[in-house]
């Protein structure tokens, strides 16, 4: 199926993990296993629609809060999927670069240095780019832009400031406004994601689990966006 209007630009908030994995009797692992290999096939249905730039929330600053066993085990996937030949190897076959975005101080070295390495693999291709979110909050993006802004200002190498200087400091400040934001789990709020690309998103809020979400879903998604019309406050 073909629309009028689709998104360019598309952020995911996969949320619901953990109740699936209660729901249907099986280990968080097992749920966020088959939730990471649920996004790739995502990001490729989104290939089919012409979405060249997606955004997906993988680890925000809170998540921190969780038990590390939890924390834990999801770098452990992360790890595995940053070396996973057949992961990689779709990357490459759909041209389409990886970013991280976030704070990288805050993750385990060894990490941060694999998902490096998918990004230098990667960072040949312009066409497409996958943003992965990982030790990221909204409120911690603007904070961390403020500071390196204020500091910047203290020893006189800035003198103005506009919309364009502030959004270059953000840690986000690579990812383009989103025209989608996607949350699953019946969750109706953004808990954060990124305040200053999400000014005028069109929301759209499933009422499936992420594990479960099918490409179904987000034609609906799609289709309703498409519907809609966009003003930008005019």
């Amino acid at each position: 199926m073909t629309f009028e209007n689709v998104p360019e630009a598309l952020a995911l908030i996969p949320d619901g993990n953990r109740r699936w994995a209660k729901g249907h009797g099986i280990s968080f692992q097992q749920s966020y296993n088959q939730g990471v290999n649920k996004f790739i096939d995502f990001s490729e249905w989104c290939l089919g629609y012409g979405i060249n730039n997606l955004t997906v929330w993988a680890f925000s600053t809170e998540n921190f809060k969780r038990p590390s066993l939890e924390t834990h085990v999801l770098f452990d996937i992360y790890r595995k999927v940053a070396k996973d030949s057949n992961i990689v190897g779709r990357l490459h076959d759909n041209e389409t670069r990886f970013v991280v975005v976030g704070n990288r101080a805050l993750l385990p070295k060894d990490l941060m240095q694999s998902l490096h390495k998918l990004e230098l693999d990667t960072k040949k291709y312009t066409g497409r780019v996958i943003n992965m979110l990982i030790g990221y909050g909204g409120r911690d993006d603007i904070l961390f832009a403020a500071k390196a802004l204020v500091k910047d200002a203290i020893d006189r190498k800035i003198r103005t400031v506009n919309e364009a200087l502030l959004r270059s400091y953000l840690l986000s400040s690579v990812v383009p406004d989103a025209d989608l934001v996607i949350r699953t789990s019946g969750e109706q709020r953004l808990s954060g994601l990124m305040p200053w690309q999400s000014g005028y998103s069109e929301l759209y809020f499933s009422k499936k689990m992420w594990p479960e979400f099918t490409k179904r879903d987000l034609n609906s998604a799609i289709k309703d966006y498409s519907d809609r019309q966009r003003r930008f406050g005019k």
